[in-house]
């Protein structure tokens, strides 16, 4: 259920969700015309910033759309926003579309861009989900050529997102031309042999903030890193598979397609690389300081 009473940001003023409104001509809801970013807070301390802002930057490169606020004004912002949650952990959506304009596929010139963030609770995976992995399905990567690219036009995730729930799954693993490329709303890693193998971030996969921050704690840990492409076969005869995502952070899959994936249960490996993730966040940083 929505809060309306909620604090979100919309094109300068933070208002009432209520009472945030933007107009039927926006390219964002005709086109889909836009690019975003979700950034974990925890303890209220945005997880990561400056690499997301890099991520945002390079989106609206590959869009061919201006920034409208520097780095320092967007963190402002984001610190801003969070201070009027109720929550402490948190979710910031924040998304710019290319504004408001008469319906005509070319770029509208001199249009102001649209700019809304809004603030959830941050989504963690439960215990039980961590303790016993979760459940995908596999489907074949039939989306567009830039999913290097955090679009708004996401429907194609959304297909593939419903095929995971219409099978009880949380997740749909992909693979284009028989080659690994990722998740619905994740990242995807493997296990072999103790290595941690990914996929390369080329155009076919999004960036990941979070599986960069996973293989630095794997690498930090002692664990051999691999990034390559991997094949269907490869993968799917791994020892351990693993989501990475902001809301997800690092989760292992214990079935794939309705079967037990490699013993059952989340691996060595990945409960190495777990508890060295939550380690290094900033609230566990915090709590070292408070005992």
């Amino acid at each position: 259920m929505l809060n309306a009473d909620q604090i979100v940001y919309l094109n300068g003023e933070f208002v009432a969700l209520e009472d945030a409104r933007v107009s039927v001509l926006d390219r964002g809801f005709i086109y889909g015309d836009g690019v975003y970013e979700v950034v974990p807070v925890y303890g209220r301390q945005p997880f990561r910033m400056p690499h997301h802002l890099r991520r945002l930057q390079y989106s609206l490169d590959g869009v061919r759309m201006a920034n409208p606020h520097s780095d320092v004004q967007w963190d402002t912002l984001v610190r801003e926003l969070c201070a009027k949650q109720p929550f402490v952990d948190q979710a910031v959506y924040l998304q710019i579309t290319r504004g408001v304009a008469k319906r005509d596929h070319a770029f509208p010139p001199g249009a102001p861009a649209t700019v809304f963030m809004m603030s959830n609770p941050l989504p963690l995976p439960s215990r039980e989900q961590v303790e016993h992995g979760v459940a995908v399905v596999t489907a074949e990567d039939n989306r567009w050529h830039r999913c290097d690219l955090k679009t708004t036009s996401l429907l194609g995730n959304v297909l593939m997102r419903q095929l995971a729930v219409d099978h009880n799954a949380v997740e749909t693993v992909m693979f284009r031309d028989g080659f690994l490329t990722e998740a619905s709303a994740s990242n995807v890693l493997i296990v072999r042999n103790g290595t941690v193998i990914a996929p390369p971030k080329d155009h076919l996969i999004l960036p990941g903030i979070t599986y960069d921050a996973t293989l630095e704690v794997a690498r930090a840990a002692g664990v051999t890193l691999d990034v390559r492409k991997v094949t269907r076969a490869e993968a799917l005869a791994a020892d351990e598979m693993w989501l990475s995502s902001s809301t997800k952070e690092v989760l292992s899959i214990t079935k794939v397609d309705g079967a037990a994936f490699g013993e059952g249960v989340p691996g060595p490996v990945f409960r190495k690389v777990w508890h060295a993730f939550q380690a290094m966040k900033p609230h566990a940083a915090e709590a070292a300081l408070a005992r």
